[in-house]
Parts: structure tokens; C-alpha cells; sequence
């Protein structure tokens, strides 16, 4: 591995097989990961050989910390590897497919898809693809074990560092051994040219059209967050869903009252994925025009069919697209009645037609909605999203609250005064969403920033009473 170039405060750059690596904040990595498992790595592009790879950092269970990683592997490419190897006619069969040649490549693959299947029943395919039994930093003294699982399309990767020795380093080494594994995998230049970002915000591997938001970042929702964390979890994991013949959900209903974070959810679980977000608003789907509701919805899906990359597509307070399927017998009814059986349609087979696609539907008024629209098949998942109680309600000002500290705090500015009492700002907001809560925040925000513009001088940091009179104000009007 290279030595370490210097980059932005925090970021630990260096350059691996011809691939730059960004290490982001390596202790604070370290430090989270006491509390709970740390995914990294993860919704990066990889060689084709590699569909995906997952670094895990974990410490909160025992006396070391637990290095992991997954490394997802086609089985087209491990199979056109032991085909072709090195001998004059696997070179040449490779030149033809590497040339575009499509009769030669279905040739290949379909002889791959008999040794698969011969590998699995004579219980060879792990001794003719193992891995080899330890990777190792010799630097640092990192040893990795490696082993395929029982399917031998996932390399799997371990090491262990005592709590009282672990340092960045150390980090720094497994994401190293990481990238060996890939390089074993896909060739040696496979890396060559490409950039990773090794962080606790993930970092798509394509720009999308989410705020950056992850789960992590959402407060006051437990329950709601370990459901959408589970369902990531499915969309990540293709072979572990084949292997037993399950199906992930295609669909998800959140519902709940304004202001609860749905669509923030919707955007955080996007990020979980590593997916692209789509988000389909009223306006794009009903029309004027006789039949321009109903091709909208129509195109909407056509597009989904052709997403390439994981997707997932919003559609925003449902109940207002398609609210009132089944009622009324007048032009504007019928032409809802008729989206609404659009969507039924396209939405019975979609993830057939593109496992790539997540389908999420928000709304306020779930009693609205058509139960034949969000049936189990169309939309699996249905999931509350109420208002935060006491304990939800502090954790969101404690997380708004760092959150503004980390981008705004330096020397000789500090936001917020140490008198914070994060319990009674809970109890003071009774009954807040929040987005509530983030209105309390910018009102005070604003303030001290035109305190500052009117004085010319910088005013003092926010603190306890600032923000209970903010809370006071807002609620005033809705409980005068």
C-alpha cells in the first residue's frame, strides 16, 4: 500500500493498485463503531467480476474489534475465469468475447452454467475457487481469514484487534486487504484509476437526486429505522434471497401524520441501499387532458423497467395520485379509477420485471387509499411513522443539535452555550413532530443571525431559554 497522501483534515489518502482511497475520519470510525457495527464501503462501483463489497467495523460485544467484509461475486465471471485460464484456446476464446462476440460469450456462459450447477453437486466449487486462507498486512501484522460461503459467491474476510491496541491503522490495513481480495477476484489492474470513499456517510457511486441524509442521522423513529435497516438488508443481499427462494418486499407504505419524516425515511433508506432516488410528484402523474393521467403513470413504469442501477422511486402523498378508486361515477372519478387500475397492474410484476427497483408510497390519510392498491404483493411493508414520544424527542434535538455543532462550530465561533437540557427541551415540546423541532432550530438560528447583522457584533451562543422560547412561540398558535 502506498504512503499516505496529505488531503482535507480528517481524510487519510492513499493510493492502492492504482485506485485512490479516501479514508474519512478513521478514528471517529473506531469510536462509533463501541457503540454499534459500522458499514463502510458500501453502493461503490466495482469490477464487473465484483457486484459489491461491504466493509463492517464492529467493537461493542467483546474485548477486540471485529474487522469484517463481503465480497459479492458473479458467477459468470468466477466461471469464465476457470474456463478460459491461460492456454492458447482460453486466450482466444477471451479476445472474441472481450471483441463483443455474442455467439462465443453465450457459448461460454452457458458451459459456466453447467459447471456451476456440476461444482454445487459434486461439492467442488469451494475447493476449485478457494480463497487463500489468510490475507496479511505484514506491516502491521493484520491477518484476515478468508473462505467463500457454501454457495462460493461471496468471499468473506475477518480479522480481530484487541480494544486496548486498535488505531487507524488498522482500519487503514483491512480496507487494504479488502481491495487484495478484489484484486484476486477481478485481475490485477481491475482497480486501476478508480476512487473509494471510506466513511460513515455513504457516498453513492453515482450522483443521485437525495439530500444527504442516512439512517443514522434520523432520531426519535427506532423502531421504524430497524424495519427500513432490515429491508435494506434484503435489497443488498440477491444471492442470500435466491438461495432460499424469498422475496424481498417491492413495495413499502409509510404512513402517518405531516411533519413525521417520511420523505426524509424515504431518502435515508435511498442512501441505506446505495440507490438512486426518483420521486414522482401529483403534478407528474394527473392531467387535464383525457388520457394524459393515465400515460403518465404508464411512462412512469416503462422507466422503471429500464433502471439499471438500484432505484428507489417515491411516490409522494399517494392518496392524492390515486385516493378515490372505487368512488363516484363521474368523468374526474373514472379518470382516477383508471390510474388507479394502471398502477395495480404494473406494480403485480415489477420486481420481476426489475429487481433493481423499490417501490415506496407515502400519505397521511392511509384510510384514502383503495386497499386493493396496497395489498401484500403490491406494497408488502406498511409501516406507522407516529410522532416522537419524550425519549424520540430528545434524541432529534440532540442529533439536529450535533449535527449544526459539526458544520458550524470552529475557533472563535461555538453555537450553542453548555447549559442544554435536552430532557426538558422534550418535555417542553409536547406533542412536536420533527419537523417541528427543526422550525424550533431555524427560528432560533435566524434570530442570533440578524442579532448579529443589526449589531455588528456576534451575539451570544443559543442557549436553554433561547430555544424553550422558540418552543413556545411555535406551539402558541396551535394550542391558543
Amino acid at each position: 500500500m502506498a504512503e499516505a497522501n496529505p488531503g482535507q483534515p480528517g481524510v487519510d489518502t492513499f493510493t492502492y493498485a492504482g485506485a485512490t482511497v479516501e479514508l474519512a475520519d478513521p478514528a471517529s470510525i473506531l469510536a462509533a463503531a463501541r457503540v454499534g457495527p459500522v458499514t463502510l464501503l458500501r453502493g461503490a462501483a466495482w469490477p464487473a467480476a465484483v457486484r459489491w463489497v461491504e466493509v463492517r467495523v464492529s467493537g461493542a460485544d467483546g474485548p477486540a474489534h471485529l474487522f469484517t467484509a463481503e465480497i459479492g461475486i458473479a458467477d459468470t465471471e468466477r466461471i469464465r475465469s476457470l474456463l478460459l485460464g491461460h492456454d492458447p484456446l482460453g486466450l482466444l476464446l477471451a479476445k472474441r468475447i472481450e471483441a463483443g462476440d455474442p455467439v462465443i460469450t453465450r457459448i461460454v456462459d452457458g458451459v459456466g452454467a453447467v459447471a456451476v450447477a456440476a461444482y454445487r453437486k459434486l461439492g467442488l466449487e469451494g475447493a476449485a475457487n478457494r480463497a487463500p486462507d489468510r490475507l496479511v498486512d505484514a506491516g502491521l501484522g493484520l491477518q484476515a481469514e478468508a473462505e467463500y460461503d457454501s454457495s462460493g459467491t461471496v468471499l468473506r474476510l475477518r480479522a480481530e484487534v484487541p480494544r486496548a491496541e486498535v488505531n487507524p491503522d488498522h482500519l487503514r490495513g483491512f480496507v487494504g486487504l479488502t481491495l487484495q481480495a478484489v484484486l484476486e477476484i477481478a485481475g490485477p489492474d481491475s482497480l486501476r484509476g478508480r476512487r473509494y470513499t471510506v466513511s460513515r456517510e455513504h457516498v453513492p457511486a453515482a450522483p443521485v437526486t437525495t439530500r444527504s441524509v442516512t439512517l443514522d442521522q434520523v432520531g426519535g423513529l427506532t423502531d421504524v429505522v430497524s424495519q427500513l435497516r432490515q429491508i435494506a438488508l434484503s435489497f443488498r443481499h440477491p444471492e442470500a434471497m435466491a438461495r432460499w427462494g424469498a422475496r424481498r418486499p417491492q413495495g413499502i407504505l409509510m404512513y402517518g401524520p405531516p411533519g413525521t419524516g417520511k420523505t426524509m425515511l424515504c431518502r435515508a433508506l435511498a442512501n441505506e441501499i446505495g440507490a438512486d432516488f426518483r420521486e414522482i410528484r401529483t403534478p407528474e402523474i394527473l392531467d387535464k387532458w383525457l388520457g394524459g393521467s393515465e400515460r403518465n403513470i404508464k411512462q412512469v413504469f416503462r422507466d422503471a423497467r429500464r433502471y439499471r442501477v438500484p432505484t428507489l422511486i417515491l411516490f409522494d402523498e399517494f392518496d392524492s395520485i390515486i385516493s378515490y378508486a372505487g368512488a363516484g361515477g363521474d368523468a374526474a372519478s373514472q379518470a382516477i379509477n383508471a390510474v388507479a387500475g394502471i398502477f395495480k397492474q404494473e406494480m403485480n410484476d415489477l420486481i420481476e420485471a426489475n429487481p433493481n427497483v423499490l417501490v415506496v408510497a407515502t400519505t397521511n390519510f392511509p384510510q384514502r387509499v383503495d386497499a386493493s392498491l396496497i395489498r401484500s404483493g403490491r406494497f408488502d411493508v406498511k409501516i406507522s411513522v407516529p410522532k416522537p414520544d419524550q425519549d424520540g424527542r430528545a434524541e432529534i434535538f440532540r442529533k439536529m443539535i450535533r449535527g449544526l455543532v459539526a458544520a458550524h462550530d470552529h475557533p472563535g465561533f461555538t453555537m450553542f452555550a453548555d447549559d442544554l437540557d435536552l430532557t426538558a427541551l422534550a418535555q417542553a415540546s409536547a406533542g412536536m413532530t420533527g419537523a417541528d423541532i427543526k422550525e424550533v432550530l431555524r427560528r432560533v438560528q435566524l434570530a442570533k443571525a440578524m442579532q448579529d447583522a443589526r449589531t455588528g457584533t456576534q451575539a451570544a451562543p443559543i442557549n436553554q431559554g433561547d430555544l424553550i422560547a422558540s418552543i413556545t412561540e411555535l406551539a402558541g398558535p396551535r394550542t391558543g
